[in-house]
């Protein structure tokens, strides 16, 4: 399972639809990628819902009865701007959206809305969240700088990390303790190119030097995993 799918599953959201027809399954099918999934039938109901649960993540529709999407985030962005907010909307909705431009709206989708753009609309989401909490990772003697991709030592020094170092150790760091199988690495770290168990011990070898410590530790055809 990708890195931010993993993320996604602790996250609660709050989804506003009226249509009882199009949220009670597009609730089911968030519920197997979210931690809970909120349902609210207008604006009013989904205000309410937002104050007493504070949700990590807002789906709303645009066009609703009592309180429409658009009153509901500007009443939300009035003391909250960072909660990632979607918003569904009509081919027909664009002029009325003009008036949205300075809510931070993380994405808009067109109805009918595809699951693809849907799982696509909650990556930015889930990317707009880790990129507002902490920017280092902290282990005995160092600290993983996430943003500038440094290791930064308990001296002051910094060793820069490649792209794939990064990557590697962050997977690690988030998962400390559990061990990482191969195939997870592949897809968080190669991503779209094959990984070849030689290419894989040559980076953890690099990053060892890196490291203060030997924290990688390597688990016989299985993975790798970060022990402190």
């Amino acid at each position: 399972m990708e890195l931010w799918l993993e993320k996604l599953k602790s996250l609660r959201m709050l989804y506003a639809e009226d249509e009882e027809g199009i949220r009670k399954p597009m609730a089911n099918t968030l519920s197997y990628y979210l931690k809970e999934v909120l349902e609210a039938r207008d604006g009013e109901e989904a205000l309410d819902l937002y104050y007493e649960q504070r949700p990590d993540i807002i789906l709303t529709d645009l066009r609703m009865p009592k309180k429409d999407g658009l009153y509901m985030v500007k009443e939300i962005r009035k003391s909250d701007k960072k909660t990632p907010i979607v918003m569904i909307t009509a081919h027909t909705d664009k002029e009325y959206l003009l008036s949205a431009i300075e809510l931070k709206i993380e994405k808009y989708l067109i109805k009918p809305v595809a699951l693809d753009e849907l799982l696509g609309a909650l990556k930015l989401c889930v990317t707009e969240i880790e990129s507002g909490r902490s920017l280092f990772l902290e282990c005995k003697n160092c600290k993983f700088d996430f943003k500038n991709r440094h290791i930064v030592y308990d001296d002051g020094k910094e060793t820069e990390l490649t792209h794939k170092e990064a990557d590697f150790l962050e997977l690690l760091l988030r998962k400390k303790g559990m061990v990482v199988s191969y195939e997870e690495i592949e897809v968080n770290v190669w991503k779209e190119e094959f990984m070849s168990i030689a290419a894989l011990r040559t980076l953890v070898k690099s990053l060892r030097k890196k490291l203060p410590n030997s924290f990688i530790k390597n688990h016989s055809q299985s993975g790798y995993s970060f022990e402190v």
